[in-house]
């Protein structure tokens, strides 16, 4: 059985939508297996206030990478749709994160799994619940569900798609 995989897509800048469409395509492109993919979700940006809204998505994957081969797959294909690193949190066409890699606990300076930004952010908790509410996060000990219900993040999550 593969090990479950979950990455969140986000985009704030150009096309959204088209943004994460072209990013699903361009990981199936590299062999990456989409299994599940939730709705496309928008929020107020966090961290960084003064920019357009973000497009929020999970997927369930399936690949043999790595999880460092897979966070280097994850930033080639962010450069390959033209992502700018300027600001922390700043505006963005892609990004491609990491959330969970099956039960595996990595930290290391390039790549800390599972993300930290989990527990804290409803735009991350809610799409990743839609499909993996279950899911137990391999450092807390509580699935998924019980993170959203837990989580104090105040900013609105609305349904797109």
């Amino acid at each position: 059985m593969a090990t479950p995989i979950f990455i969140l897509l986000g985009s704030n800048l150009g096309d959204r939508e088209g943004n994460l469409a072209a990013a699903q395509w361009f990981l199936e492109k590299s062999g990456i297996k989409v299994n599940r993919e939730s709705r496309v979700y928008e929020t107020k940006p966090w961290g960084k206030e003064n920019q357009p809204d973000f497009l929020n998505q999970v997927l369930q994957i399936e690949t043999e990478l790595t999880p460092t081969a897979l966070l280097s797959k994850l930033l080639e294909i962010e450069e390959e749709m033209g992502r700018k690193r300027i600001v922390k949190w700043g505006e963005r066409i892609i990004d491609l994160d990491i959330l969970l890699y099956g039960d595996q606990i990595v930290k290391s300076d390039r790549l800390t799994i599972p993300h930290p930004g989990i527990p804290s952010r409803r735009f991350t908790l809610v799409p990743l619940n839609e499909i993996a509410s279950e899911v137990v996060h391999p450092e807390l000990g509580k699935t998924i569900q019980q993170l959203l219900n837990e989580c104090t993040d105040p900013l609105e999550v609305r349904v797109v798609w």
